[in-house]
């Protein structure tokens, strides 16, 4: 049965929202201000599926990828960037609010540049034995099976057609393989997990693929199966040499923009604390000017940014510690030695780190978060700290999603 509903507002995941006499009603792809027929959607009584725009926004726009819709990587496609980007604004804005937070908020920049240098696909058996390779579905578990994704960087041409290969070697039944694909300045490097132990005859014929299809890396579970070049990455001056499967920022454009923004917080801070500072994205720029101490857990990271730092001329000292920040974050005594603290970290935030921030005396805290509201949970314990929480900047590197990062600045 169908019906006819007028949209309001879009939520904070990128949904249409219709507001009905038995409460919002969620309806993907549509806009503000558009009426649309929609059927229900089984087993969730507030979200529609949407049959047909029967009144266009005249913001409506026409997507750029002819998966979207059945795809779940993209949310918003349907939307011209510029209302598109006061919305994601809007988001930043709407939690500070929420947790009670007051302070100026940027205009949004938008940093999709060449766009995203990182993905992981998906692949398994699905209906009738055929493969799969591609994106999940929207919250679904089946795969989207793609030939292309135009929201990726020109450094993952091929990536979609190489992770069709690896997966007709591998050959997944009913468990997905995934197969994350990251572009480094020496070619695509591939982590595979999923796969379970690798016979010599895989591996010797997933070595002809990884020659055939130029990639620099490939790696199961982190552990080598063949390599034609070691992948590393530009970070300032430092050249870092990667670890398989290394947490990046999205997109080249983004990561400049928030070191951008990060060095010009910290200012002339001679002694520096990088927390969650994964490879170095940021410790290796600020060693440019300060003495840094920078820590993770992952291990991996932390050797990869000590290398790099070593290595690299004209760096100020920099202290490479492995360290659980979730357990073991730095006391407020620590942090008597810095005059500038940078933390960026997961999308959970760091609610234990952030209350050792709150007592201490340090002069100046940089945020840097990908989740608005675990950012003002953090951000309230900071301020009801002392802080004043003096800007926050929102940056897009996720383009058509409901994702935004940001870069706030707190002083005492």
């Amino acid at each position: 049965m169908t019906e006819q509903l007028t949209i309001q507002r879009l939520g904070h995941r990128g949904d249409g929202i219709a507001e009905t006499a038995v409460g919002p009603v969620y309806v993907p792809y549509t806009l503000p201000g558009e009426v649309v027929t929609v059927e229900p959607v089984a087993g969730h009584p507030d979200r529609r599926h949407l049959v047909h725009v029967d009144k266009p926004s005249h913001e409506r726009a026409t997507p750029v990828c002819k998966h979207f819709g059945q795809c779940g990587g993209c949310a918003v496609q349907h939307w011209s960037l510029a209302e598109y980007h006061l919305w994601k604004r809007s988001l930043v804005v709407e939690a500070l609010e929420h947790a009670g937070l007051i302070a100026p908020v940027e205009p949004l920049i938008d940093a999709h540049g060449q766009g995203r240098r990182r993905a992981t696909l998906h692949a398994r058996r699905g209906t009738h034995d055929l493969l799969e390779v591609g994106f999940t579905a929207p919250r679904a578990h089946h795969i989207i099976a793609i030939d292309r994704c135009p929201i990726l960087s020109p450094g993952l041409d091929g990536a979609v057609q190489a992770a069709w290969a690896i997966a007709e070697i591998l050959k997944p039944t009913s468990k997905p393989l995934d197969i994350h694909v990251t572009a480094t300045d020496s070619g695509m490097d591939v982590d595979v997990r999923g796969s379970g132990p690798l016979s010599s005859g895989r591996t010797t014929t997933l070595a002809r693929l990884t020659e055939a299809h130029k990639l620099a890396r490939l790696t199961r579970h982190g552990e080598l199966v063949a390599q034609g070049a070691q992948p590393t990455l530009k970070v300032g001056r430092a050249h870092v040499p990667l670890p398989p499967g290394a947490f990046l920022q999205a997109t080249a454009e983004g990561e400049a923009a928030l070191a951008r923004l990060v060095i010009g917080h910290v200012g002339a801070a001679k002694r520096v604390a990088d927390l969650f500072a994964g490879i170095g994205t940021f410790a290796l720029r600020l060693a440019e000017n300060a003495r840094v101490s920078a820590a993770d857990n992952d291990a991996s990271a932390i050797k990869a940014l000590e290398r790099a730092a070593a290595t690299t001329s004209g760096l100020k000292p920099v202290e490479a510690i492995a360290r659980d920040l979730f357990r073991r974050p730095f006391m407020a005594a620590e942090l008597k030695a810095f005059d500038a603290v940078v933390f960026d970290p997961p999308r959970q935030g760091a609610e234990a780190q952030a209350r050792e921030l709150a007592k201490s005396k340090v002069a100046i805290v940089v945020a840097v978060s990908c989740d608005a509201t675990t950012f003002a949970r953090d951000a309230a314990l900071l301020v009801d700290g002392g802080y004043k929480l003096a800007s926050i900047t929102p940056v897009d590197q996720f383009r058509y999603s409901a994702h935004v990062e940001l870069v706030a600045k707190f002083e005492r």
